[in-house]
């Protein structure tokens, strides 16, 4: 049997399938408590293209069963479209993927019905109960299939206006993840032109991994946009819930510069409404939702956490600096390809070129997020906060210490012996002695 208490972690379930740490015996447990802990007498389930996929997902859906749900298997689809699928059915839903990380891992995301996030703090705890405490017996609730691919795109193409998107080129990396499913479907029905690279869903992810937060595994696509010359790339993660973006000079975007941006283009849709974004993005961020007349609000880290906000206060739109985008109109689920699309519709209403757009949302230089490896994270965090005690202090997500012209955030990982450092200043040098400061803190 897999290993629950190593697999479970704050936003998901994640593990090794060639250790057995996920097999499908654990998976058939989930299952059973997730449709258990659900409370419905039907569930959405999607994987995605990894070897381990079919497997696990079958077993999920046998545990679910077991319990006497009916389940809608999804097929290969992306995450967000399991997200879609449950907001328009209004049911419960699983994905079993392990996103960006490598052919081995595998993994299972959660929501409740109509997109609802499920995390450590809002069912996870609980499905593990149930999940060590069940013995699943046979599997009695039906199964049907359904391509829900269709309704995604028609969905996606609610939210912006197909007809303000010009005939862009796109230089786009599925990375032989999920976001291969449906680029085509969305290039054909606006005006902006595909260009494709790596779209063949492949498990083993043979070119690259399919994690675009690290710059080499943009490589492929900057030398295929020099070559290519297009007006926009992007790179999506393995499950396609996440969306980077490369300029015009090829030049990538941080996850921040797309926040300020999208959260600019809504703001002038809809005047005063609230925006969400974590505390790890740049100041930039709230500054540019002030100025447009919003009201920005600061959560953790973490897809639940953001949701979790965006519903309390009705927000519009949330942006994480890790390339996550979530939005209201899409039950305020995060999605690489709608992050895209609206992208390609403010490039073309602007009718600039994203090196000259992005330039007034980018004050300040950036740290990027740094690992720093401890031994004992509470004791480190406290030793910094010691080391900048005549600062301003907050600890909402580790420990933000604001010192007027820059800031810094330590996080502790949640599965690693980690501190996660981001700093932020008026210029490079800055940034750097700042860095340097927090190294020298932690020891």
């Amino acid at each position: 049997m897999g290993d629950l208490e190593k697999i479970i972690k704050a936003y998901d379930v994640r593990g090794r399938t060639d250790t057995g740490e996920l097999d499908p015996d654990a998976a058939l447990r989930l299952g059973a408590g997730f449709a258990r802990f659900v409370q419905a007498d039907r569930v959405a389930v999607g994987r995605d293209c990894r070897a381990s996929s079919p497997a696990i997902a079958g077993a999920f859906m046998d545990g679910a069963r077991s319990e006497g749900a009916d389940v809608v298997n999804l097929g290969e689809v992306a995450t967000d479209i399991v997200y879609y699928y449950s907001g328009v059915a209004n049911v419960p839903a699983a994905m079993v993927t392990a996103s960006h990380n490598p052919p081995e891992y595998n993994g299972v995301k959660m929501c409740h019905r109509g997109a609802g996030p499920i995390g450590a703090d809002s069912g996870l705890e609980e499905i593990k109960a149930h999940a060590e405490a069940i013995e699943p017996g046979p599997p009695t609730g039906a199964v049907e299939y359904v391509d829900p691919k269709r309704g995604y795109v028609e969905h996606l193409l609610t939210i912006v206006n197909r007809d303000a998107i010009g005939s862009l080129s796109v230089a786009c990396d599925a990375g032989n993840g999920m976001a291969g499913v449906v680029l085509e479907d969305v290039f054909d029905a606006i005006d902006a032109r595909l260009l494709g690279l790596y779209l063949e869903p492949d498990g083993s992810f043979p070119n690259h991994p399919a994690d675009p937060l690290d710059p080499q595994n943009l490589v492929d696509l900057l030398e295929f946009m020099e070559r290519e010359q297009p007006d926009v790339g992007v790179a999506f993660d393995g499950d396609a819930d996440r969306a980077f973006f490369i300029d015009d000079q090829l030049v990538p975007l941080s996850g921040s510069t797309t926040t300020a941006i999208i959260a600019d283009w809504y703001l002038q849709r809809e005047p005063g409404a609230t925006v969400v974004h974590n505390l790890i993005t740049s100041r930039a961020v709230p500054e540019t939702i002030r100025q447009a007349g919003g009201t920005p609000v600061r959560t953790r880290v973490g897809h639940s956490f953001v949701k979790q906000v965006m519903a309390e206060t009705g927000a519009v739109f949330g942006g994480e600096h890790s390339g996550h985008y979530y939005f209201r109109d899409n039950f305020r689920a995060d999605s690489g390809m709608l992050a895209m699309l609206v992208l390609l519709q403010v490039l073309s209403e602007a009718d600039v070129p994203l090196s000259q757009l992005r330039t007034r949302y980018e004050p300040y230089a950036a740290s990027g997020e740094i690992n720093l490896r401890v031994s004992d994270q509470p004791a480190a965090v406290a030793r910094v906060a010691d080391a900048f005690s005549g600062a301003e202090q907050d600890r909402l997500d580790g420990l933000t210490v604001s010192l007027g012209d820059r800031w810094f955030n330590v996080r502790p990982s949640n599965t690693e012996p980690l501190l996660r450092l981001n700093a932020e200043a008026a210029d490079r040098g800055a940034v750097e002695e700042l860095v340097q400061r927090v190294k020298a803190a932690i020891g």
